[in-house]
């Protein structure tokens, strides 16, 4: 191992008064996985259908009840203004539940909703389906990310560049990442258009021989064995498609694109928003070939505090951490099995408190390329100097 690899190094303070960054370690770590599986209490590897479908319950009846402010109070509310904020406050809040919805869709791809894989995968592609996610397609994408975090060669998403691939870019980093308004404007562009370039065309993805999309049975994201279900997906697709284009003809194009578009576009923007601060830190190391082996890459990840929200999210932001290393656990017991390994892993847990949007302006500033310590091989890290 590169003896520079093993260092905890801080780097600088950000002008925004953020603390100096600690890196994580990146020696092979003194513990293993049988030894922190055996750190958390046993009850919280348990899956309990009853439990599962009260949280998915809970999460439709806001659903609910908010589809109903949408289509009985929000018409009877004076014109102008009044419309427009509430409009506004229904997207938001919309967003975020269906953002749980999410979670619990992303659960059973995991086979963490129930003790039962067929219904784990079919509530799953029902849920993702009605949010316009490719169920089966992301779900196998999704397994190879958690197989090959940290792996700059086979992680599938958010994969970093490496400086040499962005000799394009370089004049015009002090007019992005350099400047607010670029910055910004990058922000925007990613949180809105971010989750459907992923999924159409690979955007911030693994690098194929070819174009790779999640909707392509025969593309090269999927094996021989995947294509069918792939192909499910897409008929799933389809068929949430047709029904819009039928409730766009029975109450108007605008009233669909006012109830379920703008609830969208927010979960959208939440999803890339989490997985990018997830995975996107000064703090956090990857690693070629060289170096790369699995726990160290399952660690390369930092919780983030989203404060109320965590409640809605069902803990998916603040327990990325354990979610790495042992997917299948439900997230009801998350935040106990987090706080029982913490100790065991010391340095290499990462917790981030800095707010949210304070976060994101950071990190898209200072997190642009990675470049390693040691002549172009083994441990990398993140930089935006040209």
């Amino acid at each position: 191992m590169a003896a520079t690899s093993s260092k905890r190094v801080r780097g600088r303070t950000d002008n925004m008064g953020a603390p100096p960054v600690l890196r994580q370690p990146t020696d092979k770590p003194p513990f293993t996985l049988a030894e922190i599986k055996k750190a958390i209490p046993p009850h919280c590897f348990e899956r309990s259908l009853i439990k599962s479908s009260y949280y998915l319950l809970h999460d439709l009846f806001i659903v609910a009840a908010l589809v109903y402010f949408a289509t009985a109070v929000i018409p009877a509310l004076p014109a102008g203004l009044p419309r427009l904020v509430a409009w506004t406050l229904y997207w938001v809040a919309q967003g975020c539940v269906w953002l749980g919805v999410w979670t619990i869709g992303h659960e059973c791809g995991h086979h963490a909703f129930s003790d039962y894989q067929l219904l784990d995968d079919a509530l799953g592609l029902v849920l993702h389906s009605w949010l316009l996610v490719p169920y089966f397609s992301w779900k196998y994408s999704h397994r190879r990310h958690h197989s090959n975090r940290g792996s700059l060669e086979r992680d599938e998403n958010f994969v970093p560049q490496q400086k040499a691939a962005l000799a394009w870019y370089a004049p015009y980093a002090p007019y992005i990442e350099g400047n607010a308004a670029g910055r910004l404007l990058l922000i925007a562009v990613r949180l809105i258009l971010g989750w459907p370039l992923y999924l159409t065309f690979n955007s911030h993805g693994r690098a194929y021989p070819r174009w790779a999309n999640h909707f392509d049975p025969y593309g090269p994201i999927f094996s021989d064995r995947e294509r069918a279900l792939v192909f499910v997906t897409d008929v799933s697709l389809l068929a949430v498609w047709f029904a819009l284009f039928k409730l766009a003809s029975a109450f108007g194009f605008w009233s669909v694109v006012r109830v379920y578009g703008g609830p969208l576009l927010v979960v959208n923007a939440w999803l890339v928003l989490i997985v990018y601060l997830h995975h996107t830190h000064q703090a956090l190391p990857h690693y070629d070939s060289s170096e790369w082996d699995w726990l160290r890459g399952a660690l390369a990840t930092v919780d983030r505090d989203y404060g109320v929200l965590n409640y809605f999210f069902h803990h998916i932001a603040d327990t990325h951490v354990l979610h790495h290393l042992f997917s299948a656990m439900p997230h009801y017991h998350a935040m106990e099995a987090t706080k029982a390994i913490r100790p065991l892993l010391g340095d290499y847990y990462k917790f981030d408190a800095t707010p949210i949007v304070k976060a994101l302006w950071r990190e898209t500033r200072e997190c642009v390329y990675v470049e390693s310590m040691e002549d172009g091989k083994g441990v990398f890290w993140y930089t935006n100097k040209f």
